[in-house]
């Protein structure tokens, strides 16, 4: 079974030689962890709300660009600067997913990249074993 690294043109993609975004061995699609920039990757979002909801965005590029869809999404790690905003997160997350959620650890950390940055989350997908309808992003 190869490693294929998997991109989408609405992810940036970190610089060569630190890590991947996203890389799909089999069925499986492991997603690195992700927060809120833009394009020069600059932190975007003023709250964990707003960062949570770009973050499942991004996922879900990815996830698609490898074949599948939020659906396929199993496992969730959140990583959160203020854990007494969790109910933020997990408001955008449930507006990205149904049915049976994925499996999700929330931690509180200290700091993340940069101190605008309060969210931060990994995912781990199985394409075409989701069986969730899936949600439109927005």
């Amino acid at each position: 079974m190869s490693i294929e690294k998997i991109t989408s043109p609405e992810v940036s993609e970190p610089a060569p030689g630190t890590w991947s975004n996203c890389l799909k061995v089999g069925d499986t699609v492991y997603i690195a962890g992700l927060t809120a920039r833009d394009k020069q990757l600059n932190p975007v979002g003023g709250n964990e709300y707003e960062q949570a909801k770009l973050i499942f965005t991004r996922i879900g590029h990815l996830i698609e660009a490898a074949g599948g869809s939020l659906n396929d999404i199993v496992k969730i790690n959140i990583f959160l600067t203020r854990i007494e905003h969790r109910e933020e997160v997990w408001r955008a997350r449930r507006e990205c997913f149904t049915g049976e959620f994925p499996v999700a650890t929330l931690v509180e950390v200290s700091q993340l990249a940069q101190p605008e940055i309060l969210v931060e989350i990994e995912a781990l997908g199985v394409l075409n074993q989701g069986g969730r309808p899936a949600r439109a992003r927005h």
